[in-house]
């Protein structure tokens, strides 16, 4: 039988099961899925697997949409979006399974199960005490009963062999005889399983390219089994390696970050950068590039993918490489871009602050962008009272105000009565002109006596930003109400 793709078209889809949150592996596949469809201007379909109703959680479609739209990911068909060949969602398509479950009971592969599940346990049981595995073509019974839909129909298995088969990153695979059994095609509930719908499904669709994780490598011989029963061509098979924890020793699992995809939104990073970044762990392009930007006229992601590039062995998932990667994605946004994203993170302990203002924050922002890697970490820092100083008159002890040098706090007095008349006159369109305003006098008597005391005035911290950033954030009037409040500490 010539199993050899005769569609030109390239058609891909990304299947998952509405039973919970979508994370950071399954999204790569439908990432890399995307990808590759567009690359050859091809089909790419969201396909929801919902035939196991018992798992189904209440809105997980609604969310797994959500979720591709944020990554940037659009499909050609999809729940929302009925093809050609019908709906997108597995519970609305029965008739079609039931069509080709029929074409399989009239060639005489397929049969209604007849024993019980307490029948199946014993032969289970059997098995192990003969220390043999179980094999339920091995208690296949000699005569079908006409299949009404009230018991489960199992595929017949057409030949007994062994699989040979090839795969884009994994090259040639096998499996022998005793992965090959018959197994349920159509449940008792009359839903289908997930190992006959799925190629059914494929084969409506004109599905081409298969892509999917290595868990699924064990049970490919069923599947080849099923493609031959039903005589139709095998799609192209395209093993995606899996992603490790940070460790990268073993598979990533929730407490290492396997987390909902849009968890990663709440906490600040931009699509742009989860994509890239989902789109590197085991797939490399080769050369130095990490960062591949998008636009409306060039998306250099869908330029550079290929399926040969796919690595086979895992790779990390490594959330200080996002972090940074989201860095450089943020560097790269303009000054209202990154204004409306500190305004979404900015907590309300910010905001209430009795000096709060959008100007100041406006001002504080590039302070913000030089530390921070996402929202989340906006609001740690904000919880830390690092911006409290923007908006807040400080309050602190007046030894703050001693500079090293100093054998006493009142040596301060006198340079920040000084610096306070220099900046009165100052020009504080930007920090570089309150510099000038007061540099030549800081290098006549000493950098730390003046910037020192001036510093730690405005900010009362012994760690802030430099004093021209923060008279500028501050403006002219704040700056100089803060420096006579230090006169006022030493003084009293």
């Amino acid at each position: 039988m010539d199993h050899k793709n005769t569609t030109n078209k390239v058609v891909t889809r990304f299947a998952p099961s509405p039973t919970g949150f979508l994370h950071t592996g399954s999204v790569r596949t439908a990432l890399y899925a995307y990808l590759f469809a567009c690359k050859n201007n091809g089909t790419f379909i969201l396909r929801i697997e919902d035939t196991d109703k018992a798992r189904e959680v209440d809105g997980a479609v609604q969310h797994i949409q959500d979720s591709m739209r944020w990554l940037g990911i659009e499909w050609n068909y999809g729940p929302d979006k009925p093809g050609p060949f019908g709906s997108c969602i597995q519970s609305e398509r029965l008739g079609s399974y039931k069509k080709y479950a029929q074409q399989l009971i009239d060639k005489g592969l397929a049969y209604p199960d007849p024993y019980t599940q307490e029948e199946i346990e014993s032969f289970r049981e059997l098995a192990k005490n003969e220390e043999r595995p179980f094999l339920y073509r091995h208690h296949r019974p000699e005569k079908f009963d006409e299949w009404d839909g009230t018991k489960p129909l199992r595929l017949k298995t057409p030949e007994i062999k062994r699989y040979e088969w090839n795969d884009v990153v994994r090259g040639k695979l096998s499996a022998g005889e005793e992965m090959l059994d018959d197994f349920i095609i159509i449940k008792a509930d009359g839903y289908p399983t997930y190992n006959f719908a799925h190629i059914i499904d494929d084969l409506e669709m004109g599905v081409t390219h298969v892509m999917r994780g290595e868990e699924f490598i064990s049970s490919t011989p069923k599947y080849l089994s099923l493609y031959d029963a039903l005589e139709i061509p095998y799609p192209t098979f395209v093993t995606l390696p899996p992603i490790m924890g940070p460790d990268g020793k073993k598979k990533l699992s929730k407490r290492d970050g396997a987390k909902d995809l849009l968890d990663f939104k709440k906490e600040g990073y931009l699509p742009e950068a989860m994509r890239n970044f989902l789109a590197l762990i085991g797939w490399n392009p080769g050369g130095n590039d990490e960062i591949f930007p998008s636009s409306e006229s060039e998306n250099t992601l869908v330029e550079k993918f290929s399926l040969e590039k796919i690595q086979r062995s895992g790779g990390a998932f490594n959330e200080e490489k996002l972090k940074w990667m989201n860095k450089e994605y943020l560097l790269r946004q303009n000054q209202d871009f990154l204004l409306t994203y500190l305004k979404e993170a900015i907590p309300d302990t910010i905001t209430s602050l009795p000096q709060f203002s959008d100007e100041r924050l406006k001002k504080l922002s590039p302070v913000v962008f030089e530390r921070i890697h996402n929202k989340a970490e906006i609001v740690e820092a904000s919880e830390a009272g690092e911006y409290d100083f923007a908006f807040s008159a400080p309050e602190y002890e007046k030894e703050l105000l001693l500079w090293k040098n100093d054998s006493s706090v009142e040596e301060s007095l006198p340079r920040l009565k000084k610096t306070a008349e220099l900046l009165n006159d100052a020009d504080f369109r930007n920090t570089e002109t309150i510099k000038q305003s007061i540099w030549q006098y800081a290098e006549e008597v000493g950098r730390g006596e003046v910037l020192w005391p001036l510093r730690t005035s405005l900010s009362g911290r012994k760690q802030s930003p430099d004093p021209f950033t923060l008279a500028y954030i501050l403006g002219k009037e704040e700056t100089i109400s803060r420096i006579q409040t230090a006169c006022d500490k030493i003084s009293g």
